[in-house]
Protein backbone atom coordinates (compact mmCIF):
# COMPACT_ATOMS: atom_id res chain seq x y z
CA UNK A 1 0.00 0.00 0.00
CA UNK A 2 1.54 3.48 -0.69
CA UNK A 3 1.54 6.40 1.92
CA UNK A 4 -0.19 9.65 0.51
CA UNK A 5 1.86 12.23 2.18
CA UNK A 6 4.30 14.34 0.31
CA UNK A 7 7.62 13.37 0.20
CA UNK A 8 9.92 15.78 2.99
CA UNK A 9 12.42 16.10 -0.16
CA UNK A 10 9.83 18.11 -1.60
CA UNK A 11 9.87 20.72 0.32
CA UNK A 12 12.37 22.58 0.30
CA UNK A 13 12.08 22.83 -3.28
CA UNK A 14 8.54 23.82 -2.60
CA UNK A 15 9.46 26.85 -0.18
CA UNK A 16 12.27 27.68 -2.70
CA UNK A 17 9.88 27.99 -5.72
CA UNK A 18 7.20 29.97 -3.63
CA UNK A 19 10.32 32.45 -2.57
CA UNK A 20 11.59 33.04 -5.74
CA UNK A 21 7.67 33.62 -7.35
CA UNK A 22 6.72 35.90 -4.03
CA UNK A 23 10.34 38.03 -5.63
CA UNK A 24 9.55 38.30 -9.16
CA UNK A 25 6.35 39.50 -8.00
CA UNK A 26 7.24 41.85 -6.24
CA UNK A 27 9.66 43.30 -8.49
CA UNK A 28 6.73 43.13 -10.75
CA UNK A 29 4.66 44.95 -8.38
CA UNK A 30 7.58 47.49 -8.28
CA UNK A 31 8.09 48.37 -11.99
CA UNK A 32 4.32 48.77 -12.01
CA UNK A 33 3.74 51.02 -9.48
CA UNK A 34 6.86 53.08 -11.03
CA UNK A 35 5.68 53.33 -14.05
CA UNK A 36 1.59 53.31 -13.76
CA UNK A 37 1.48 55.89 -11.28
CA UNK A 38 4.41 57.83 -12.87
CA UNK A 39 2.78 58.06 -16.06
CA UNK A 40 -0.44 58.84 -13.88
CA UNK A 41 1.39 62.16 -12.34
CA UNK A 42 2.66 63.14 -16.09
CA UNK A 43 -0.68 63.10 -17.58
CA UNK A 44 -2.04 65.30 -14.22
CA UNK A 45 1.10 68.02 -14.79
CA UNK A 46 2.12 66.69 -11.42
CA UNK A 47 5.07 64.93 -12.71
CA UNK A 48 9.08 65.96 -11.25
CA UNK A 49 11.72 65.98 -14.05
CA UNK A 50 14.54 63.57 -11.79
CA UNK A 51 17.09 65.73 -13.61
CA UNK A 52 16.09 69.34 -12.39
CA UNK A 53 14.97 68.06 -9.01
CA UNK A 54 16.82 64.11 -8.55
CA UNK A 55 16.14 63.76 -4.59
CA UNK A 56 12.28 64.74 -5.13
CA UNK A 57 12.43 62.87 -8.04
CA UNK A 58 13.30 59.73 -6.79
CA UNK A 59 11.70 60.20 -3.21
CA UNK A 60 7.93 60.68 -5.85
CA UNK A 61 9.48 57.16 -7.92
CA UNK A 62 10.32 55.06 -4.39
CA UNK A 63 7.09 56.06 -3.30
CA UNK A 64 5.22 54.81 -6.34
CA UNK A 65 7.01 51.74 -5.70
CA UNK A 66 6.35 51.34 -2.10
CA UNK A 67 2.30 51.74 -3.40
CA UNK A 68 2.72 48.91 -6.19
CA UNK A 69 4.72 46.42 -3.05
CA UNK A 70 2.30 47.39 -0.73
CA UNK A 71 -0.77 46.08 -3.12
CA UNK A 72 0.62 43.27 -3.80
CA UNK A 73 1.80 42.10 -0.20
CA UNK A 74 -1.21 42.91 1.34
CA UNK A 75 -3.08 40.83 -1.18
CA UNK A 76 -1.31 37.91 -0.74
CA UNK A 77 -1.48 38.47 3.01
CA UNK A 78 1.01 39.76 4.42
CA UNK A 79 1.46 41.69 7.86
CA UNK A 80 2.34 45.31 8.14
CA UNK A 81 5.69 44.99 9.62
CA UNK A 82 7.06 42.29 6.31
CA UNK A 83 5.51 45.21 4.14
CA UNK A 84 7.12 48.56 5.34
CA UNK A 85 10.05 46.65 5.73
CA UNK A 86 9.72 46.19 1.95
CA UNK A 87 8.92 49.55 1.40
CA UNK A 88 12.33 50.79 2.99
CA UNK A 89 13.98 49.02 0.71
CA UNK A 90 13.01 51.18 -2.25
CA UNK A 91 14.80 54.33 0.11
CA UNK A 92 17.40 52.52 2.09
CA UNK A 93 19.81 51.90 -1.62
CA UNK A 94 19.97 56.16 -2.23
CA UNK A 95 21.29 56.71 1.55
CA UNK A 96 24.93 56.35 0.42
CA UNK A 97 24.34 57.97 -2.97
CA UNK A 98 23.59 61.24 -1.91
CA UNK A 99 26.44 62.38 -0.55
CA UNK A 100 28.19 61.10 -4.20
CA UNK A 101 25.62 63.18 -6.02
CA UNK A 102 25.90 66.01 -4.53
CA UNK A 103 29.64 65.97 -4.40
CA UNK A 104 29.39 65.28 -7.89
CA UNK A 105 31.13 62.25 -8.43
CA UNK A 106 28.42 60.87 -10.01
CA UNK A 107 25.57 62.10 -12.30
CA UNK A 108 21.70 61.82 -11.93
CA UNK A 109 22.04 59.03 -14.57
CA UNK A 110 24.48 56.98 -12.47
CA UNK A 111 22.74 57.82 -9.46
CA UNK A 112 19.49 56.41 -10.60
CA UNK A 113 20.98 53.56 -11.98
CA UNK A 114 22.83 52.48 -8.53
CA UNK A 115 20.03 52.76 -6.59
CA UNK A 116 17.37 50.84 -8.48
CA UNK A 117 20.06 47.91 -9.04
CA UNK A 118 20.82 48.22 -5.36
CA UNK A 119 16.97 47.87 -4.18
CA UNK A 120 16.71 44.21 -5.45
CA UNK A 121 19.56 43.02 -2.44
CA UNK A 122 17.70 44.90 -0.06
CA UNK A 123 14.71 43.38 -1.19
CA UNK A 124 16.69 40.15 -0.85
CA UNK A 125 17.58 40.93 2.65
CA UNK A 126 14.13 41.58 4.22
CA UNK A 127 13.01 38.16 2.16
CA UNK A 128 15.47 36.38 3.88
CA UNK A 129 15.18 38.38 7.57
CA UNK A 130 11.26 37.15 6.91
CA UNK A 131 12.08 33.40 4.98
CA UNK A 132 9.38 31.55 7.07
CA UNK A 133 7.10 34.20 6.32
CA UNK A 134 7.94 34.76 2.47
CA UNK A 135 8.71 30.85 1.39
CA UNK A 136 5.48 29.68 2.39
CA UNK A 137 1.83 29.51 1.30
CA UNK A 138 0.23 30.97 4.70
CA UNK A 139 -3.32 31.87 4.62
CA UNK A 140 -4.13 35.58 5.58
CA UNK A 141 -5.87 34.62 9.27
CA UNK A 142 -2.72 32.22 10.13
CA UNK A 143 -0.29 34.74 9.33
CA UNK A 144 1.88 35.77 12.55
CA UNK A 145 1.10 39.03 13.55
CA UNK A 146 -1.87 39.81 10.98
CA UNK A 147 -5.43 39.54 10.48
CA UNK A 148 -7.40 38.58 7.69
CA UNK A 149 -7.28 41.78 5.36
CA UNK A 150 -9.63 39.73 2.96
CA UNK A 151 -12.80 39.16 4.61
Amino acid sequence: MRQASTPVTTIPRRRWRRFGQLYAEMAIAMFVGMFALGALQSFAGVGVDVHRQPELGYAIMATNMSIGMISIMRYRGHGWPATLEMCGAMYAPIVPLYPMLWLGLIDVHAWMLLAHVAMFPFMLAVLFRRLDEFALRLEPARMPGRRNVRS
